[in-house]
């Protein structure tokens, strides 16, 4: 098999192979064959970016629940205490929010490939 790269391509191809200390042919290769096995899904910069911001997003998230659920007495949805339960059924619902849209995400990115 032959692959042809433009200058820019070929930069990125080095770049990546030299990060994980393989030649350029063998990392293409290797991509090349976990694409095929769908163990590895193309995502463009932009998509990645945006995947891990969900996933930065979703870990602040649960933080900022979990140290709010520390200092404030009855912080969970069948609290008695009406903004301390409000507050966690919110932050419940954005956290399965944020979860379905980063699996969308990823469905797609799989659909596409």
């Amino acid at each position: 098999m032959n692959l042809s790269f433009n200058e820019f391509e070929m930069t990125v191809v080095r770049m990546a192979a030299e990060r994980e200390g393989m030649s350029a042919g063998a990392w293409a290769a290797r991509a090349a064959v976990l694409v095929a096995k769908e163990q590895l899904v193309p995502v463009s910069a932009d998509a990645r970016f945006v995947i891990q911001e969900l996933v930065r997003s979703r870990v602040e998230l649960s933080r900022i629940r979990a140290e709010f659920g520390a200092v404030t007495p009855g912080a969970d949805p069948g609290s008695s205490d009406s903004l301390a339960a409000d507050f966690a059924a919110a932050a419940t619902a954005a956290t399965k929010r944020l979860d379905a849209a980063t699996r969308q995400l990823m469905r797609e990115r799989v659909e596409r490939s």
